[in-house]
């Protein structure tokens, strides 16, 4: 028996303890990637990590008063608004020692080092040991090329994304063939949990007796993190005895019961309840939609499959459901980097512009108006979102899918046509590609393009003024009817709106601005989105 069976353990599924938002990835990947082919030392690592407290993407807690103040205005595990000089790095490192220890490591920074950049080596992005070169994937270039940021002359940090739709389709084929037992992690656990789950929603859905058509629910999940093989079909079983007994309201200690003493049978490693029951559903809720195959349905309650995407989900169990067990890391990363050409080529069902637009009024049926306004508020403020829906959608799609909720919710009468990637309940999937622009919306013979984001300061204007300068003229050649455009953010720079008087000047093209929340009042005061 090898080392790693000795030591390993069944576990419930928890990816990453470090990096639990999976958009945040390419952020630190894009640090690493000024890493790339040197040999992994001790002081490779800490400078590593010093260049993400550099970028604000890693905060320990001991800083200054000058350094909370930049920090504190964006979250945490986003790029700060400027850069830090590399003797505030030092101080800070030296004021914060890590006692953090891994496996292959040295304890402290060493060791932070391959905390936070674990995942993105389990998921097949990078390859690093201590001694060897840091090595990017494939997959892990695309992801680290989405991220392109750009530093002003007093260190403001401007980022922008391109082409951010590619990021779906880089997770999509990394959790396709991602293994509980590989040979980065110690568990027994023995399936590819998107498959597990894939296979498990359909037999539920297959079922009539199983309710009502909608996947698994939130309370059920546990079980499939728990699960210790790939047999779907025993899950399916288990799950449907579950709604016998209990319908759709288990209680905790019921779901921890089944967890603990049938699945595990007393072999497990020891965890906390609580955390079973949500942060670890939450985090798994995560990375299953980062695929694109999953939707939220019930307001949350159940996650689904998403059918835009039946034809991915079909190629997806035809190819990856039996496979190759790995002992070696190395080999198990050739395996995971791969880039599969057929899955790619697979396309999502078309949704219409109606249809779109009637996914958006029966949205309208969840979230009202104040609730609407109260979501917009939060982006505004940039707090965190406890809604079990909106809370899984990263801050810039979010702010897209609510603005278009808001529009259609008080203005009823315009046409909203939202040019993000949606799912087949027309919750999005990923932000409006960086070719067009976010909302196209018609009303009474006109055109307004609505833009949003979630930038602010030199960042807003330097990514963001001049594209909607572009995607306005590129609208009006198109529909050929007068437009305008509304421009929605945080807050307006001051040189942003500088920018808007020079584009009505010398281009003359309306772009109106407004805060996110003074966008809602707009909305709240008036009859017409296209303003005379």
């Amino acid at each position: 028996m090898s080392a790693k069976e000795r030591n390993a353990e069944y576990k419930p599924l928890l990816f990453t303890t470090t990096v639990r938002n999976p958009e945040r990835i390419k952020y630190n990947l894009f640090i690493l990637k000024k890493f790339e082919n040197q040999i992994l030392t001790d002081g490779v690592a800490t400078n590593v990590v010093g260049e993400l407290i550099k970028y604000g993407l890693y905060r320990p807690m001991k800083i200054s008063v000058a350094v909370k103040s930049i920090w504190k205005q964006t979250p945490k595990g986003e790029f700060a608004i400027s850069l830090l000089d590399d003797r505030t790095i030092s101080t800070i490192i030296a004021d914060n020692p890590q006692e953090h220890k891994e496996a292959g490591f040295a304890r402290g920074y060493p060791s932070r080092f391959a905390t936070i950049f674990d995942v993105a080596k389990e998921f097949g992005f990078v390859y690093f040991k201590t001694g060897e070169k840091i090595e990017f994937s494939e997959l892990g270039n695309i992801l680290a090329d989405i991220v392109d940021v750009q530093i002003g002359g007093n260190n403001e940090i401007s980022l922008n994304l391109k082409n951010p739709e590619r990021e779906q389709s880089v997770f999509l084929q990394s959790l396709a063939r991602s293994q509980r037992a590989n040979p980065f992690v110690k568990v027994l656990n023995d399936n590819i949990p998107l498959l597990l789950l894939l296979q498990t929603i359909r037999l539920i859905n297959a079922d009539s007796s199983c309710g009502n058509n909608c996947g698994i629910s939130r309370k059920e999940i546990p079980l499939l993190l728990f699960w210790k093989d790939n047999n779907a079909s025993e899950l399916y079983k288990r799950i449907k005895q579950l709604r016998k007994d209990y319908g759709y309201t288990p209680s905790d200690e019921v779901i921890i019961d089944i967890c603990i003493n049938e699945i595990m049978q007393g072999n497990y490693k020891k965890f906390d309840p609580r955390s079973i029951m949500n942060d670890y559903v939450d985090e798994f809720i995560r990375k299953m939609r980062m695929s694109g195959l999953i939707s939220l349905r019930g307001a949350g309650r159940f996650i689904d499959i998403n059918h835009n995407e039946d034809n991915k989900v079909d190629y997806i169990l035809n190819n990856y459901s039996d496979y190759e067990r790995f002992d070696d890391e190395h080999k198990y990363f050739e395996y995971m980097s791969k880039i599969d050409k057929n899955l790619i080529a697979q396309k999502a069902e078309v949704v219409s512009e109606e249809k779109t637009n009637d996914l958006l009024s029966e949205w309208l049926k969840t979230y009202k108006w104040n609730k609407i306004k109260e979501e917009l508020h939060i982006l505004a403020t940039r707090k965190t979102s406890k809604d079990n829906v909106l809370k899984f959608l990263a801050a810039p799609v979010r702010l897209e899918f609510l603005t278009a909720l808001a529009i259609k919710s008080k203005l009823p009468s315009v046409m909203v046509k939202p040019n993000y990637s949606c799912d087949d309940t027309g919750l999005p999937t990923s932000t409006a590609g960086g070719n067009k622009g976010d909302i196209e919306c018609f009303e009474n013979g006109n055109g307004i393009l609505v833009e949003v984001t979630m930038a602010e300061g030199r960042t807003q204007t330097m990514m963001e003024i001049w594209p909607i300068q572009r995607h306005l003229s590129e609208f009006i050649a198109e529909y050929k009817i007068s437009s305008q455009c509304v421009f929605v953010a945080p807050s307006i720079f001051s040189d942003s709106k500088d920018q808007i008087e020079w584009v009505k000047d010398r281009k003359n093209l309306i772009i109106r601005d407004y805060p996110i929340d003074e966008f809602s009042e707009y909305l709240e005061r008036e009859s017409q989105l296209y303003k005379y």
